[in-house]
C-alpha cells in the first residue's frame, strides 16, 4: 500500500495575509482547503493510522541569506514572519521542516525523514506553485519519489503563474484537487496512478 508524506510549503505569515512582507495572494485562497485536507490527515492518525503524514517546511533565513540578492527580504529565522499562520498550524508530533532554498529537499532532512518512515510519495501543496512547489517536486522526483500535486492546495501571486506552474508540475507529477485525491484513498485506490506525462500530451 502507497505511504503520503503531505509536504506543507511555507504557509507562513510572511506569504500569507495583508501584513505579509512577501505577500502571496492565492495562498488566502487555498487556506480552507488545506484545513479540509488537514482535519482528515489528522482524523486518520488519531485512529492510529500513519500512511499519510503533514510535514511542515518553514522557510527560516539567516539574516544576510543569499536568496535576498534577489527576493525582499522576508521570513528571517525566529521572527514573526516565519511563523506558521494560526489557521495551519503544526499540531502534536507533526514534523516541521526548516529550509533556506527554494526546495524543500536542498540542505534539509526532508529526504531522510521520508525515508525512515517509508514514505513513497511526496504530495506538494502550499506557496508559490511555480517557485517552491516546483522546485520542491522536482527535487521529489529527482530523489525517485512518486509526485502529487493537489492543483487546489497550492497557489501562486497570481493566477497566471500559478496555471503557468500546474502545467510544468502536470508533465512529472499527478496533479489533482484535495476532493478527488481524498475519495481515491477512500476507494482503496492509489491516487498517484496515472501520474505524469508518459505520452507526452502537455502543452
Amino acid at each position: 500500500m502507497p505511504r503520503h508524506g503531505i509536504v506543507v510549503i511555507d504557509m507562513l505569515n510572511d506569504f500569507v495575509g495583508e501584513n505579509a512582507s512577501l505577500r502571496c495572494p492565492g495562498g488566502e485562497q487555498i487556506v480552507p482547503n488545506l484545513q479540509k485536507l488537514f482535519t482528515w490527515v489528522r482524523e486518520r492518525n488519531a485512529r492510529g493510522l500513519d500512511d499519510i503524514q503533514l510535514i511542515h517546511v518553514q522557510e527560516a533565513h539567516r539574516k544576510n541569506d543569499a536568496d535576498f540578492r534577489v527576493r525582499p527580504r522576508h521570513a528571517v529565522k525566529g521572527t514573526w514572519g516565519s511563523d506558521f499562520i494560526k489557521e495551519l498550524y503544526p499540531q502534536g508530533e507533526e514534523y516541521t521542516i526548516p529550509k533556506r532554498r527554494h526546495s524543500a529537499f536542498a540542505h534539509t532532512d526532508l529526504d531522510l525523514y521520508l525515508r525512515e518512515e517509508n514514505l513513497d510519495t511526496v504530495v506538494v501543496t502550499g506557496v508559490w506553485t511555480n517557485v517552491c512547489v516546483r522546485s520542491t517536486a522536482s527535487d521529489a522526483l529527482y530523489n525517485a519519489y512518486k509526485v502529487i500535486t493537489l492543483s487546489d492546495g497550492v497557489h501562486s501571486k497570481n493566477d497566471e503563474m500559478h496555471e503557468a506552474g500546474l502545467r510544468d508540475l502536470s508533465i512529472f507529477t499527478k496533479v489533482m484537487p484535495i476532493d478527488e485525491y481524498i475519495q481515491a484513498w477512500e476507494s482503496g485506490l492509489d491516487p498517484w496512478v496515472g501520474g505524469g506525462d508518459q505520452e507526452n500530451k502537455v502543452k
